[in-house]
């Protein structure tokens, strides 16, 4: 029998779960309640949430419909993105949409596109959700916090080491206005998942021994180039292919994985990494400048490892899974089930939904209406950090720490904001390429 999700109202206190596999609370949302007197969100006296979308592409248009889908009180009110072309895609989706139609409220006074449109987005709305390609983020949520706005952040918050400092230094400033937080590492949000979590921290495996996770996949979109684009904007519309805006696919993908296995080792991140990769299918240079596979070796205290393989290979087998390994038993988070001295299987109860997505967008706004403030910061920067490590460590060749990581002076920032043309990154070559 599934188990109803548990509420998220409580901060955790963990055990060292690698010594010890004790007891801990993962839920995917750590709330706390404002002090006493404050009241749920009530702007001007009215109960309408006014909601703005920055980043308008297929993610985008989900997050702003599950907001919607969220709070019968939300109104959508502001688009933005680099291109109109996107903001145009993503109203008509919307307001075809039958269920929320009504309340997507968007005039052509507030869409919004350029490099600056998050800024205007931001000024127009209580909320705000974040779904542009990564290499933006720090700016983004920096002005909203900045101008007391609550959020959503999609997957990753960063492209490199200085980019996700600044997350981590916004969301301090976030902390002390009492804004909501919510990241879109979505499993986190999966109630079958938060279980499997818990009975891992309640010792169900007994101590933790060591990891593996997999993120195998096939290849994904490409949008080609058109002769009138500049340089700039056709390293935009195929940003999943260049590392300074994607972070690389072990950052904009394989995160999730990551992130998982962070979670279930009680948010404890590495010491150490070890990592290769390269480009075994997609050399044409189209694909930028990423890799198309990963294989790391993180190091843990006590000598505990993590195995993680990432690639997307057209034409190959596919496995996303992971698996936790322990003195009692084994967990595999993605099918929800834990063999061994305590074994179980998840059971989805009839009628129960269980959405990971709409799950983040219902705790932001029932949060909001509450007076209650998410904070998912602390977990959404060092999971970040964790596979951007890794991406360095493979690029270079090197094994790295995580103080080298976290202090690492890499700004991969193009020169200027501009439709102009920029220098086409070069591939990494391990051993050659020098760690910064």
């Amino acid at each position: 029998m599934a188990h109803a999700p548990r509420p998220n109202l409580i901060v955790p206190s963990r055990r060292d779960l690698l010594v010890t596999g004790g007891v801990a609370l993962a839920s995917g949302a750590v709330a706390s309640a404002l002090p006493s007197g404050v009241i749920g969100f009530h702007p001007n006296g009215s109960d309408v949430l006014k909601v703005g979308l920055v980043g308008c592409g297929g993610r985008g248009t989900g997050a702003a419909a599950q907001a919607l889908a969220a709070d019968p009180q939300a109104e959508l009110v502001a688009l933005g993105d680099a291109f109109a072309d996107h903001v145009e895609n993503a109203l008509n989706s919307l307001k075809g949409t039958a269920s929320i139609a009504a309340r997507v409220k968007v005039d052509d006074a507030h869409k919004f596109t350029g490099f600056d449109a998050f800024k205007r987005v931001i000024d127009s709305v209580d909320v705000v959700l974040f779904a542009t390609s990564p290499h933006f983020r720090p700016m983004q949520v920096e002005y909203a916090v900045q101008s007391g706005k609550h959020m959503f952040v999609e997957k990753p918050i960063a492209t490199d080491a200085p980019g996700v400092r600044r997350v981590m230094a916004a969301c301090e400033a976030a902390r002390a206005k009492k804004l909501n937080v919510v990241s879109g590492l979505c499993y986190r949000y999966e109630h079958k998942k938060r279980e499997t979590i818990q009975r891992i921290h309640d010792g169900a495996i007994g101590q933790i021994l060591g990891a593996q996770t997999t993120y195998n996949t096939g290849g994904l979109w490409h949008r080609g180039r058109q002769p009138e684009w500049s340089d700039m904007e056709w390293q935009m519309r195929n940003w999943l292919y260049f590392t300074w805006a994607s972070g690389d696919h072990i950052v904009e993908q394989h995160i999730h994985s990551l992130d998982k296995i962070a979670w279930a080792l009680g948010d404890k991140y590495p010491l150490r990494v070890t990592a290769s990769g390269g480009r075994a299918q997609r050399s044409d240079p189209k694909y930028g400048n990423i890799y198309d596979h990963f294989n790391s070796v993180y190091e843990y205290e006590g000598g505990v490892k993590v195995f993680s393989s990432c690639r997307q290979w057209n034409g190959a087998s596919s496995d996303v899974s992971d698996h936790v390994f322990g003195t009692k038993g084994v967990a595999h988070l993605q099918s929800h089930h834990i063999e061994g001295e305590n074994a179980w299987r998840h059971r989805d109860a009839d009628g129960v939904q269980d959405d990971m997505y709409q799950n983040e967008h219902d705790e932001l706004f029932a949060a909001i209406r509450k007076g209650a403030v998410i904070d998912n910061s602390d977990y959404m920067c060092k999971s970040t950090m964790m596979a951007i490590m890794a991406r360095m460590a493979a690029y270079t060749g090197q094994t790295l720490t995580w103080e080298q990581a976290w202090n690492s002076q890499e700004d991969l920032s193009p020169a200027s904001y501009e439709w102009t043309s920029i220098e086409s990154p070069a591939v990494a070559i391990p051993g050659v390429t020098k760690f910064v």
